[in-house]
């Protein structure tokens, strides 16, 4: 326990004095570094954090949660068993195939994804206020595009477009590329400008044909009515179709969000050693006030005050400062985070640049998740450096020889 006198010294050393004027300046030096180096984690963290939720819920709602890929046998769902039936909230029959479409004299490659008339209307993506058209009208001719690819080709519901399969058509001539021209009947917008300007879907027969693709071709998508614990799930879908494959969206994105972690992780590390320096400063204020208070602890040994007490007071000291430091370095942080996309909508304005632009990652606006968790660490790394560091100057203070301090004085 610390005792009302141990305080009294701890807030007096720890008031300000002309002569401290250099210690003063230490002291302070810590507590801004601390105070940005916990900010500034908090801030980075949150971005992250936020920046890979926003990123499944895109995937998700693009994707499904499970996909069964057919090795030689047609999909039937007939054949599911109860226990799939009971995870599931729908499953779609799709297929696939990549296609180059064309407006004009501006062509660009795309991936074509079919789905029948009904199951197209209950994906995920038309759930947003971005969607524009009908999703129910899927018919042979009409094609739903991203919109992203409606600013590329400049396209707007109802105007045409060709698109040119890879699968050949023989003709007199040879063998010619296939051609078809559709109807754009609905532009979607997923939030991620990757897939909006690269996917772009019409229905499941029209594709087959135009492919050359047949029903034994077809993929299972299945979406969970919990997607949280996919993986147990997965091993489910696996039971019921033990000779196809089975893949989850997180097994087509493991590179993304491995990357993403071992970014996240370096970051953390990086900035974990401006706390570390800052909260190293303390040694050096601690060590000083030591040595200015030479002669106020001589005095105090002299009158009966045990050394445990002088290191109670330092190292006190010594936690107040890192504490506090810590407290205000979480205040910011978390203010910051809250409003870090206003912030990048001012420095965008005012410097006229881009910062964070959606064709690099993804994503329209700047996301931030708050994690107590986080937090803890964080706060709890930051005082635990400080604690650590305040031990050697606090001993020091404890092994001064009264006698000897108050001779040379």
């Amino acid at each position: 326990m610390i005792s009302t006198l141990e305080k009294e010294i701890t807030f007096r050393f720890l008031k300000a004095r002309k002569k401290d004027g250099f210690l003063n300046i230490i002291s302070i030096f810590s507590f801004i570094g601390i105070s940005l180096g916990v900010a500034v984690l908090i801030i980075v963290m949150s971005v992250m954090n936020g920046f890979r939720t926003e990123l499944i819920n895109k995937i998700v709602g693009f994707n499904a949660h499970i996909t069964v890929d057919p090795y030689q046998n047609m999909i039937e769902l007939n054949k599911v068993n109860q226990n799939l039936k009971n995870i599931s909230k729908n499953l779609i029959l799709s297929n696939s195939g990549e296609a180059i479409i064309i407006r004009g004299d501006i062509s660009k490659g795309i991936l074509l994804r079919g789905y029948k008339k009904d199951d197209f209307s209950q994906l995920q993506i038309f759930d947003n206020d971005e969607f524009l058209g009908n999703n129910e009208t899927l018919s042979k001719n009409y094609i739903s595009i991203g919109k992203e690819l409606s600013f590329t080709l400049n396209l707007n519901i109802g105007d045409n477009v060709t698109l040119m399969s890879s699968a050949g058509m023989q003709t007199i001539i040879g063998n010619l590329p296939k051609q078809k021209n559709f109807i754009v009947s609905s532009i979607f917008g997923s939030g991620m400008a990757e897939f909006d300007n690269n996917i772009a879907f019409i229905n499941l027969e029209t594709l087959e044909e135009f492919f050359n693709l047949d029903e034994n071709d077809r993929n299972l998508e299945i979406y969970l009515k919990n997607p949280q614990n996919i993986e147990h799930q997965k091993l489910v879908v696996q039971k019921n179709f033990s000779d196809e494959f089975v893949y989850t969206w997180s097994d087509m994105n493991n590179s993304l969000f491995s990357a993403l972690k071992v970014e996240r992780n370096v970051m953390f590390i990086i900035l974990s050693l401006i706390i570390i320096v800052a909260a190293f400063n303390i040694i050096s204020g601690l060590t000083i006030l030591v040595k200015n208070k030479t002669r106020d602890i001589a005095i105090l040994k002299s009158i009966g005050v045990l050394n445990k007490s002088i290191v109670k007071i330092f190292f006190l000291i010594g936690i107040i400062i890192g504490t506090s430091a810590t407290i205000f370095g979480i205040i910011l942080g978390v203010t910051f985070s809250l409003y870090i996309e206003n912030l990048r909508q001012f420095l965008s304005t005012i410097f006229n640049i881009s910062l964070f632009p959606e064709e690099i990652y993804f994503l329209s606006t700047m996301p931030s998740e708050i994690n107590p968790t986080s937090i803890f660490i964080i706060s709890f790394c930051s005082i635990f450096t400080t604690i650590v560091v305040s031990i050697f100057p606090a001993l020091k203070a404890a092994k001064l020889d009264p006698i000897k301090a108050l001779k040379y004085e």
